[in-house]
């Protein structure tokens, strides 16, 4: 079965080499895989590992005939597998050598020719399946998210054991008549145990995960946490008698909490150990008398597996949300670096048109007089139309440098007990000044008495001449304008109200975005889409909030709640 590449963590960057092709061209670049004997410390380690881990299995923790109940040998071997390099070659030397390391322990404790080959084939047959099907289905080893952890502990400790446990319970039941099932789910539960703590711990023994223990106070608290847990594990399962196993579960809560992945796959080894040796040994609380060996061991096993793995996820879903946390505020910063830049720019570019765009009003105005010679009637309307398209190029940058100022904290709002009622009649009395407002009827009501807002008057009155502004251009049809003010619990609500075509739900959410016009940039109606980004920002520097209530044929109301004085 083809398998996917994943990073090695445990070997250095491959070098690409160049090799010159046919006709002098040079071709594509080939990866150099390090091969088995370019760094065989660690298979080497690895066997002895496994030897030894076979030896202790074999003469400790047989529970059910010649089938041990704790085998974490099939475990440190595909992790290390997992974690190196995976050419053909590499594959056939090391799956070659893990199987004498398994064949030598199985002799060195003495067992029989025919049952040691019969143990070696199938922990091999494990071994591959679980690395073809991690290979497979969880390429990546990341156990930082419960996707990855999920999919590893579903393809090494819950399938993997299955083929092999079948194949050692049919050959042990017709060749020696042990009893199949009894075969089967030891050999499945501890196996699949050993798979779920030791090569969890094998994959999560990262530098990334080993970061975590940089500082001198964190080596202190791993040793205090790590050395409780063990005590508490050796009471709950090798002193007390009482049913109490349920209360590891908080501690490698806590374990997760603070050391994350790597801390409680360490802290799943220790409990593990306890757990089921205890539970061989003839202690805790899974040793009662109406249990045999096997009985004993299965219910360590169910608690490790069923109570305790789970809290690996917990773990996975910290650093799941860690990663995202620092994506996001990696996101921030990268946006926040954009607005300073883009505010910048705004202030620029509007400085520089204002002082050119100031001389050609000025010699605008003064053709347009005839004071620079006779001038026809076409040149005084012609003059005329130069002067106000110059006049909304100057409100355009005196509106970019209020965005860019607003954005970048520049503006200063100086916070006093205003009349909501004399600002509101005064931008009524300049809207009705406005050509465009000609026809409109324009309505001020007030609500209840104390209309008084702690807010920056200049800075309310160019808010609420930004909304009246936008109901004039896009609610024009309507007719009538309405400026309404009320008191509610501890502020002052201030809405701009028109009678024209509404707004969708859709286009709610975008109206408040600089340069956003909704799709009517090709429009008549002229605008640029800054007024209303700069009356939130106003508003919101004023300690208040801006929003808008609308249906699509029934109007806008533009609303400002500011805090009462």
């Amino acid at each position: 079965m083809p398998v996917s590449p994943a990073l090695d963590l445990n070997q250095p960057v491959p070098a690409h080499t160049a090799k010159p092709a046919v006709g002098g061209r040079v071709a594509a670049p080939v990866a150099k895989v390090p091969g088995f004997f370019a760094q065989p410390l660690a298979p080497m380690a690895t066997v002895v590992g496994v030897v030894l881990l076979v030896v202790l299995a074999i003469s400790f923790a047989r529970s059910a005939g010649v089938v041990a109940a704790l085998w974490g040998a099939s475990g440190l071997a595909v992790a290390v597998w997992l974690r190196h390099a995976r050419d053909t070659t590499y594959d056939l030397c090391f799956a070659a050598l893990i199987s004498v390391g398994i064949l030598a322990g199985e002799f060195l404790v003495g067992n029989p020719p025919d049952l040691s080959l019969i143990f070696t084939l199938a922990n091999m047959i494990e071994i591959v399946t679980a690395v073809v099907l991690v290979r497979r289905f969880a390429p990546t080893l990341n156990l930082s998210s419960v996707d990855g952890a999920g999919r590893f502990l579903l393809c090494a400790a819950v399938l993997a054991p299955l083929p092999a446990a079948l194949f050692s319970a049919i050959v042990l039941q017709s060749l020696f008549g042990a009893n199949f099932l009894d075969s089967f789910h030891t050999w499945w539960m501890g196996h699949a145990m050993g798979m779920a703590v030791i090569a969890t711990f094998g994959v999560a023994l990262t530098p990334r995960h080993l970061s975590l223990l940089k500082k001198p106070i964190r080596v202190l608290e791993a040793i205090f946490v790590f050395g409780g847990l063990t005590a508490v594990s050796w009471a709950l399962f090798c002193w007390l008698t009482i049913p109490a196993a349920f209360s590891i579960i908080p501690i490698l809560i806590l374990v997760a909490v603070r050391f994350r992945v790597l801390g409680i796959a360490t802290g799943l080894v220790i409990v593990s150990v306890m757990a089921v040796g205890g539970a061989m040994l003839g202690f805790g609380p899974f040793a009662l008398a109406e249990l045999d060996l096997a009985q004993r061991t299965m219910l360590a096993q169910v608690m490790v597996l069923l109570g305790c793995m789970p809290v690996l996820l917990v773990a996975s879903i910290l650093e799941e949300r860690d990663r995202m946390s620092e994506r996001a505020r990696a996101a921030q910063t990268r946006a926040e670096r954009a607005s300073e830049a883009k505010s910048r720019l705004l202030a620029n570019v509007a400085h520089e048109i204002k002082s050119p765009v100031g001389g050609i009003i000025g010699i605008g105005e003064l053709w347009q007089t005839g004071q620079l010679g006779p001038v026809t009637d076409t040149q005084t309307e012609m003059a005329a139309m130069l002067v106000k398209t110059a006049r909304q190029v100057e409100a355009l940058t005196h509106d970019l440098l209020d965005v860019a100022r607003a954005e970048s904290g520049a503006v200063r709002v100086d916070l006093r007990p205003t009349d909501v009622r004399g600002v509101l009649e005064d931008v009524r009395r300049g809207l009705a000044l406005r050509p465009d407002a000609a026809g409109l009827r324009l309505e001020v009501l007030f609500e209840g008495d104390g209309l008084v807002a702690l807010a920056d008057s200049q800075r309310l009155s160019q808010v609420i001449g930004n909304l009246a502004s936008n109901a004039v251009k896009y609610g024009a049809s309507g007719g009538v304008v309405t400026f309404r003010a009320s008191r509610i619990h501890d502020g002052v609500r201030i809405e701009v109200v028109d009678n024209g075509p509404g707004l969708s739900i859709e286009k709610q959410t975008q109206l408040f975005e600089p340069f956003n016009r909704l799709g009517l940039e090709r429009s008549t109606v002229e605008g640029h889409g800054i007024g209303l980004a700069l009356a939130k920002r106003m508003t919101e520097l004023q300690g208040g909030s801006i929003g808008v209530e609308s249906v699509p044929g029934h109007g806008a109301t533009f609303w400002i709640e500011l805090q009462a004085a």
